[in-house]
């Protein structure tokens, strides 16, 4: 399929610019420059045209896209009368931030909550004997309560993340701007 030369080269800049915000996002560079590619696509592609567009190996490819069909960032299509398979991506930009956002928090959060859990365990089978060891399990669990209540959090906002509750976010955070406004003001007097 050709497109034009805007075309292509705004294509060229979104494929770059998904793929440096990608490790801002704890995402995979590749993985983030197929999503992009199929986001920015009307059509499905199949792994060849991914493969010769961002110029990486069959198995680079396969590995990516399996991965963001797990996500569930992509769908995977067949054609009658055509072997192979073809993905486009989820269109839905609120979909696709908030499973990015609980993949994050089960790949990130859940395992430093079980790491801290761990160093607990391992102070306390110290026998808490010195004041060090009891103020350094306070700090540790003073950290993981933050972390249980951001997962409380996130886990409790992410289903009204869509366009929508747009009006319901926006008047969420402008309550939040709010009281920030006044917290600030009363910390500046």
């Amino acid at each position: 399929m050709k497109h034009s030369p805007a075309y292509q080269e705004a294509l060229e800049q979104f494929v770059h610019l998904w793929g440096e915000m990608a490790s801002a996002w704890g995402i995979n560079k590749t993985m983030s420059q197929i999503h992009a590619l199929l986001y920015a696509e009307s059509h499905p592609l199949d792994t060849d045209t991914i493969m010769d567009t961002l110029d990486i190996s069959r198995g680079n490819a396969n590995m990516n896209l399996r991965r963001l069909l797990d996500w569930e960032l992509i769908h995977k299509e067949s054609f009658p009368g055509d072997r192979k398979d073809y993905y486009s991506a989820e269109t839905d930009v609120w979909k696709i931030v908030s499973t990015i956002i609980r993949e994050r928090q089960q790949r990130e959060i859940a395992p430093i909550r079980e790491n801290l859990e761990q160093c607990i365990a391992t102070l306390e089978a110290g026998g808490l004997n010195d004041e060090e060891s009891k103020e350094f399990k306070i700090r540790i669990e003073n950290y993981m309560e933050f972390l249980e209540m951001f997962e409380r959090f996130t886990e409790a906002l992410l289903p009204y993340i869509n366009k929508k509750n747009l009006k319901f976010l926006k008047q969420l955070v402008k309550l939040v701007e709010v009281k920030e406004s006044l917290t600030g003001s009363k910390n500046k007097k």
